[in-house]
């Protein structure tokens, strides 16, 4: 996150907080909110009492800048995928909510509020230094460079199937991971869907690994982007089976079958957990959950089929009855 924030700082923030520190430095001054906000070294980096390295400046912008940034990607892909990739034809099947788009989209933006001061600390560490995040490629070598991003997916793909696996146990599931199941036949929209705790528990692996192992900044900027796209193209319901990478990657299929079978396919990107935990459920045509929606269109149309028959009926009856009153002497 620290390079979002040079970049916003250089091109947008300083000015913002050079004409905030103009209007509010009268009033502020010699007063104890000042004291405790303003640089007490008077104009620094940027020429304003509220310099970049300025906690009070570092907390506010990077809330703005988190909540902005997931505001974008989550209605940027979410809504491709929405409409490029999530099947409309779901939406008729049995389970699928009442408004649940709708309800899908306010339950994410009121957790998104939340998430963010839940987040802020750790990305606050890595504004002043405190992660391994580093700048140069040479510090660690290309060789490394390249092999930390597999090295990333593997680290938070088993820590994030085991925080899944506990959110589902009996005491925490209806208190944490409940809110989030309740969309059995998920849209792109559901990908955000949680309570705050829940995001934020399954969020700490990406913020952990940064704090242990060196990640170049870029590399976990793209892994940043990366993740809240995955969260969504695995929420589009889609159930594509006999791929040569099934019995690896734990993709849209693998992930439609927890939301409807809650107890199995805890992993974010690989497979490999599940099978060790005994929660791995390979995807089958037969589960696909459009065959429901077939058999609920079947369960219609027999319906309608059978009002139409009782309305012949009925008017032949009635015809007939009239014939008979018409025959009468």
């Amino acid at each position: 996150m620290d390079v979002v924030l040079e970049i916003a700082d250089e091109y947008l923030l300083d000015n913002i907080w050079n004409a905030t520190a103009n209007a509010a430095a009268p009033w502020l001054q010699n007063t104890v909110l000042g004291a405790a906000i303003l640089s007490p070294k008077g104009v620094g980096l940027g020429g304003t009492v509220f310099p970049r390295d300025n906690l009070f400046r570092q907390i506010v912008s990077l809330y703005s800048i988190t909540y902005a940034g997931i505001f974008l990607l989550y209605f940027l892909f979410a809504t491709a995928s929405y409409y490029l990739i999530f099947n409309h034809e779901m939406m008729k099947h049995p389970r699928f909510l009442k408004n649940q788009v709708r309800r899908e989209i306010k339950f994410s933006l009121d957790a998104f509020w939340v998430l963010d001061w839940l987040t802020l600390p750790w990305f606050l560490g890595e504004v002043r230094g405190y992660s391994k995040l580093y700048h140069n490629i040479g510090d660690y070598g290309i060789v490394y460079a390249v092999l930390s991003v597999p090295f990333f997916l593997v680290f938070t793909d088993v820590c994030i199937y085991w925080i899944h696996r506990l959110e589902h146990h009996p005491r925490l599931y209806k208190h944490i991971h409940k809110p989030h199941h309740r969309w059995i036949i998920p849209t792109p929209f559901a990908s955000h869907a949680f309570h705050p705790l829940d995001g934020y528990a399954q969020s700490l692996p990406y913020h952990i690994f940064v704090y242990i192992f060196p990640l170049h900044r870029w590399i976990y900027m793209g892994l940043f982007v990366f993740v809240n796209l995955w969260s969504i193209l695995i929420h589009d319901s889609d159930m594509i089976c006999n791929t040569p990478l099934e019995n690896i990657i734990n993709g849209p299929s693998h992930h439609t079958l927890h939301h409807i079978h809650f107890n199995v396919n805890y992993g974010q990107y690989f497979v490999w957990s599940d099978r060790l935990g005994g929660s791995y459920r390979a995807p089958k045509m037969e589960d696909d959950p459009m065959h429901d929606v077939v058999a609920e269109k079947q369960k219609l149309q027999q319906k309608q089929q059978a009002a139409v028959a009782t309305a012949a009926a009925a008017a032949a009856a009635g015809a007939a009855a009239a014939a008979l009153f018409e025959k009468r002497p």
